[in-house]
């Protein structure tokens, strides 16, 4: 399935919903010029389709305290499939850890790494980070300014 299977009004709900999940039905029927029986049943197909996987509430970093960004590049020592899927299981249990991508190129994996402070971070990476299953190495760069962070896709 591709963004090919959505027509311009599906195009339309999505991009709204994007923008304010909590949308009543009525006003995001007014948005898209539809009444809001078709649209909720457009919802409820972009859902069964799997555009739509999910609602949530997206937190404030800032005001949590959460000031402090590295990015960790992860070598691993192992990378047969067993290694890969213990590695995967792991971090996904390392709540500071707020994005990980397996990377092509001169190392594994890349991570996003949330703290307060670099003492935290120092705690996180001495004694979740090192102990993942089959890592051999890390590298981390601290992040001095986002400039763009959390932007969602346009349709």
């Amino acid at each position: 399935m591709s963004t090919d299977d959505l027509d311009s009004t599906d195009r339309k709900i999505l991009n709204a919903l994007i923008d304010n999940a909590r949308l009543p039905i009525a006003e995001l029927a007014r948005k898209v010029g539809l009444s809001k029986t078709p649209v909720a049943a457009r919802v409820r197909s972009l859902e069964e389709r799997g555009f739509i996987t999910g609602y949530r509430a997206v937190l404030s970093p800032i005001r949590l305290g959460l000031t402090h960004v590295t990015f960790v590049e992860v070598r691993m020592s192992d990378t047969r499939e067993k290694a890969l899927s213990d590695f995967n299981a792991a971090v996904k249990r390392i709540p500071e850890v707020e994005e990980c991508y397996m990377i092509a190129g001169g190392f594994d994996y890349l991570l996003k790494v949330r703290t307060r402070d670099i003492t935290e971070y120092r705690q996180v990476m001495g004694e979740k980070l090192s102990a993942l299953p089959h890592v051999s190495a890390t590298s981390t760069f601290v992040a001095m300014e986002s400039v763009l962070e959390n932007s969602a896709p346009q349709l």
